[in-house]
């Protein structure tokens, strides 16, 4: 960055004091919370993490420093929210991935399904096939219940995330169900929560260097030797 570009002095000086005024709000919405969801705390919490960021930036290209903290957060990935103060409808947007770690698993617990399903006749049964199986499973069980007992039907769990978008008016029956996630306004995001494997990583892989430094035997994973209880075929 070339000298006429930098920011003055004052100018990163404005930013700390933008970065107090920001934490005292924080704190003071904290003190005020009135439950967990608080949208103060949580309109102050990005109001903080913007001032940080920005105070981080100048202080960078200024003095060519650094603060000695981050503010962690999803809302990096998204803008400022400008959907209703009091939204009258939501939206719940949910993605969970998954790998089919045990086909023959996945494959015996549809099976099972299917046979405990006295309208079931044989010939119509599409257990048979893993992409079978899988509709047999999703259609017999709560996405939830699926998540919660994933390792019974031969799944293993990837990255997922859940998020809770506002609107003014609920839609109309049917109106989005050709193409129901075309049209998500990412300002529209009231919160969101991620769940991912990398999070996990990055906190073991601190812990571990903190007490006994690297290890490069060391791969991450750590065995589960917890034991699977059968489906319940009589549900």
């Amino acid at each position: 960055m070339s000298d006429a570009a930098q920011p003055t002095a004052a100018e990163v000086r404005a930013a700390a004091e933008a970065v107090k005024t920001a934490l005292d709000r924080h704190l003071a919405a904290v003190e005020r919370r009135t439950g967990e969801d608080d949208p103060a705390v949580y309109e102050a919490f990005n109001e903080l993490a913007a001032a940080a960021e920005e105070y981080d930036e100048l202080l960078y290209d200024r003095y060519d420093e650094v603060t000695p903290f981050e503010i962690p957060g999803a809302e990096e990935t998204l803008p400022p929210y400008t959907g209703p103060e009091e939204p009258n409808a939501l939206s719940v947007l949910i993605r969970r991935d998954y790998t089919v770690a045990e086909p023959q698993r996945l494959l015996a617990q549809a099976e099972r399904v299917e046979a405990a399903d006295e309208d079931s006749a044989p010939p119509a049964s599409s257990a048979g096939t893993v992409h079978g199986a899988l509709g047999v499973l999703f259609g017999e069980f709560e996405p939830d219940e699926i998540a919660s007992r994933h390792k019974e039907f031969g799944l293993e769990e990837g990255d997922s995330t859940l998020w809770v978008t506002a609107a003014d008016e609920p839609a109309e029956p049917g109106e989005w169900l050709e193409d129901p996630f075309e049209q998500i306004d990412p300002q529209r995001v009231v919160c969101r929560f991620d769940v991912s494997a990398v999070f996990d990583e990055e906190t073991e892989d601190g812990d571990l260097e903190d007490d006994l430094g690297p290890d490069p035997e060391f791969d991450g994973e750590l065995e589960d030797d917890a034991d699977l209880e059968p489906l319940d075929a009589d549900r």
